[in-house]
């Protein structure tokens, strides 16, 4: 990192702290999920926050003062490395990353002192009700509307992809309160527990055998005017705020790098005779290059934290890191199936409940090369990203 910034914390030392503590913390079956690329479900990740929270870690990312742990971005990068490097999950994102940082900056004070201290020890959890049928990429064609009457919205609509929904208990959830020239304009972003009346969840399953997804419809849904985060009409402003630190975590490679060291045990596993030498060898080189791309990467996620930590802006690096990590994931799970071969690319998938054994391995790599596929769509479609990246270049 550069040297623009001074200050006197020993990042050594931290990151020493940090180790020490995961290390001896970080329960066993947990972590073995996590080895084993499973699908973390919310009971683990729960207890492992509550863990974190415990130490007075509960949040890298907020301020002192909501119960966040103050740190720079600098220690919050480290922190990131090292839970991925002892393989302890990442904290729950919607929560802490996303909508936290949204109620701190625009939230009421009821609202902060409901929602805020629930996040932070893991007993609440929260989805994302962003996308639609026909809205993805196109967030602001949005068509989840919301009427006012007397001290409640009335909200009607559908909406899809919504991650983790069928064990969450909020929803923040963006809808159109009015029609403006600007499709931006007159949307505003609402908190709705899941299980309200005229909320129906129904699970998508997608083709890696996992439920991660889901649809949620609105039927009539009230919910009070209290729980209208910021301005009526302004959650546009708020959604774009939360995405922009959203698409920064793709600054944090170690998850990829430990992926490519399984990647390399799978090759010393399946291919050691003497009759995959050149198979071996010519995979091992691939590697190679793909490790040279994270360096790369690594190094821009590097020059992105400290530009936040000069307080200089930040444009085309979230977008670039976005679209070279997802594709270096669907790279690494690309070579992985192709140690396994082809034989093992119907292996039938297995749910998070599925007791792990050896004959499961190949299952769990199937699952993670079909999963890496949505990689280049959420958080915003690598079309979105370019699109972004040539804005920022040529002008609007």
């Amino acid at each position: 990192m550069s040297n623009d910034l001074k200050d006197d914390i020993d990042y050594d030392a931290f990151r020493s702290e940090i180790e020490e503590f995961v290390s001896k913390n970080c329960p066993a079956d947990i972590k073995e999920i996590m080895a084993l690329n499973r699908k973390l479900s919310r009971e683990p990740w729960s207890r492992w926050q509550k863990i974190l929270f415990a130490r007075g870690w509960g949040a890298p990312n907020w301020p002192v003062e909501y119960g966040g742990t103050g740190w720079n971005p600098r220690q919050q990068a480290i922190f990131g490395e090292v839970l991925a490097e002892n393989d302890c999950p990442p904290q729950y994102h919607h929560g802490l990353r996303h909508i936290g940082p949204v109620l701190i900056e625009f939230g009421s004070e009821s609202q902060k002192a409901r929602y805020l201290p629930r996040i932070l020890d893991g007993s609440e959890w929260w989805c994302q009700g962003y996308s639609e049928p026909n809205s993805g990429s196109d967030l602001a064609s949005l068509k989840t509307h919301a009427r006012i009457e007397g001290d409640v919205f009335i909200v009607n609509g559908q909406k899809t992809w919504t991650s983790h929904a069928q064990e969450s208990d909020l929803m923040y959830t963006l809808v159109r309160t009015s029609v403006e020239s600007r499709k931006q304009e007159g949307i505003s972003l609402l908190i709705i527990p899941v299980r309200t009346k005229g909320i129906t969840v129904r699970p998508i399953r997608t083709i890696d055998g996992w439920h991660h997804v889901n649809e949620v419809f609105l039927d009539n849904v009230e919910v009070p005017l209290a729980d209208c985060i910021g301005e009526i009409g302004d959650g546009w402003k708020y959604g774009k705020f939360l995405l922009a630190r959203e698409r920064l975590n793709s600054a944090n490679t170690a998850p990829l790098f430990q992926y490519l060291k399984r990647t390399r045990t799978l090759i010393k596993d399946r291919l050691s005779t003497p009759v995959h030498q050149h198979r071996r060898q010519n995979i091992e080189y691939r590697l190679l290059a793909v490790e040279a791309e994270l360096r790369a990467i690594q190094e821009l996620g590097l020059e992105a934290i400290d530009a936040v930590m000069n307080k200089q802006p930040i444009r085309l690096q979230p977008s670039v890191l976005k679209i070279n990590s997802s594709g270096l994931f669907q790279t690494i799970t690309e070579i992985g199936m192709e140690v396994m071969g082809p034989e093992y690319a119907t292996s039938m998938p297995i749910d998070e409940h599925t007791q792990f054994d050896g004959n499961a391995q190949a299952a769990l790599w199937l699952q993670n090369y079909f999963y890496s596929r949505v990689r280049t769509i959420y958080g915003g479609s690598n079309e979105v990203q370019k699109n972004m990246i040539a804005r920022e270049i040529f002008g609007h």
